[in-house]
């Protein structure tokens, strides 16, 4: 039996409120630290101070600054005593608060002369200088990103308390490439991915991988749409799935949301820019529900030329940045030159007609 839209289709904010509803954060998971990159940052421990004490900063001579005024080439200081030498991560002799290079004191045998004068910490890293006592390496609610494990790693933590929901990606034959976009977005955005391939387009094979007992999101990529070897949707209805089937989203309408069982279910398109527009309206909104994610920051500023938009379906546009402007490149209907250029997409609500050239308009980035 061929699939067929409804006959009007779902609003956006409709889809995503159901597809939202009743959606919990996932659990804590304590991580290591290359796996934990990406995730969102949940219970972060608070850093110890580093350095823990003052250490050098640079290689040569400990010194105390207050034994050095005057001190020059013309004029030097005499030490009744060989100054320490330091190597830069060295902790710092008792007494001394800065570190000249090595130039700056003559030795010559038992005898030394300083030819420079010093500043209190010249040459020294103080004491929590690079890490605050009680710190966090990341904020909770915020991706794990490189300087919050260069945080945790120089303060001795080798796991990290996250947030990584579990998903299961289903591959209907022939949009392999779509498939691998989209897994490689979703690790981006530190989840934890399994991806299956489907053997056969038909309803049985496809509901035969549709097991939603070890995730806590499920997408189908693929075979969402009407033509006659599309299977995607009937075969979650076959599992038992409640679906809404048909977005009033361009690009992207022949999309299906809903859940199977307790699960969230999105159904994207195989056409790699329908698939990523769903991506973008549907499934991260619920990515950053389950991570428990702080709302993701828009960029604003001024349309570079006119957006039009049909009133009644929510179309996505896609963006470069130019000039201190936002330049539209595709609304509704994206070749992959645009995607590939692009720097953000802006969602034109369905109430919308569009927007004029100059109006400042709040876009998302496509790279964090």
């Amino acid at each position: 039996m061929t699939q067929r839209l409804p006959p009007s289709l779902t609003p956006l904010h409709t889809a995503l409120a159901a597809l939202l509803e009743g959606v919990d954060p996932v659990a804590l998971v304590d991580l290591p630290l290359a796996e934990a990159a990406g995730c969102i940052a949940a219970g972060m421990p608070l850093l110890p101070a580093y350095p823990p004490r003052d250490i050098a900063a640079v290689d040569g001579w400990a010194l105390r600054a207050n034994d050095l005024v005057g001190a020059s080439s013309y004029s030097p200081v005499p030490l009744t005593e060989l100054p320490a030498w330091v190597d830069a991560g060295d902790a710092m002799p008792a007494g001394c608060d800065c570190v000249l290079d090595v130039g700056a004191v003559e030795v010559s045998g038992p005898l030394a002369q300083v030819l420079a004068e010093g500043v209190p910490g010249q040459g020294v890293g103080r004491s929590g200088g690079d890490i605050a006592e009680d710190s966090l390496a990341a904020a909770a609610g915020y991706p794990v990103g490189a300087a919050a494990l260069l945080l945790a790693r120089v303060a001795g933590y080798d796991r990290l308390s996250v947030r990584r929901p579990r998903l299961r990606i289903v591959n209907v034959p022939g949009a392999t490439a779509t498939m691998q976009m989209i897994a490689g977005l979703a690790c981006g955005a530190g989840l934890d991915v399994s991806a299956h391939e489907v053997g056969s387009r038909d309803v049985a094979s496809i509901a035969e991988a549709l097991d939603a007992s070890a995730c806590e999101l499920l997408l189908t990529i693929g075979g969402t749409g009407v033509g006659r070897a599309d299977a995607a949707v009937a075969a979650l209805v076959q599992r038992g799935a409640q679906l809404s089937h048909g977005v009033a989203l361009q690009p992207g309408r022949t999309a299906a949301s809903g859940r199977l069982g307790k699960v969230p279910v999105v159904a994207l398109p195989g056409s790699p820019a329908q698939a990523l527009a769903v991506w973008f309206a549907l499934v991260l909104p619920l990515i950053d529900r389950l991570a428990a994610r702080q709302p993701r920051c828009a960029v604003t500023l001024p349309l570079a030329r006119k957006v039009a938009s049909s009133v009644g379906i929510a179309e996505i546009a896609l963006l470069s940045g130019e000039h201190k402007t936002w330049m539209p490149l595709a609304v509704g209907e994206w070749p992959l030159r645009a995607i590939a250029s692009a720097d953000a997409w802006l969602l034109i609500p369905a109430s919308h007609e569009g927007f004029a050239a100059g109006e400042p308009v709040d876009a998302y980035l496509m790279r964090e």
